[in-house]
């Protein structure tokens, strides 16, 4: 029983960790949302910055329990470190929106999503 919800626990986070980087990878859902405050959702940068740092900590703790690829462990090293990089140098969308920095951001994030196969809306699955 304990493993069953180790495991659930585990997708739980996955999934919320994916859906935080769609966000990341989807410009109009930052204009949207973060420039424009329009909802239904409720989100800024800041909580994106802060919920992408905290989903990912327990998947970086233990990538085995998580069975990622060597692909996908390697994409999200290397986005971890350039939004690290980025976030701590910036904090207002309306300034690096349309910046080749953002943008290389957008990209690699929307690289992270295609090597997990996540699909907005569809759990992914361990």
């Amino acid at each position: 029983m304990k493993n069953m919800k180790n495991e659930q626990v585990r997708k739980q986070i996955l999934n919320s960790f994916l859906e935080n980087l769609s966000g990341i990878a989807d410009k109009e859902y930052q204009r949207r949302v973060w420039i424009r405050g329009e909802g239904p959702e409720c989100d800024d940068f800041t909580d994106t910055v802060c919920d992408y740092f905290d989903l990912e900590e327990p998947i970086f703790e233990d990538t085995s329990a998580y069975a990622l690829t060597e692909r996908q462990k390697t994409l999200i090293i290397e986005f971890r470190q350039m939004f690290r990089e980025f976030s701590n140098n910036h904090d207002f969308p309306e300034e690096f929106i349309d910046s080749p920095e953002w943008n290389e951001i957008v990209k690699m994030a929307k690289e992270v999503l295609k090597a997990f196969g996540y699909e907005e809306g569809k759990k992914f699955s361990l």
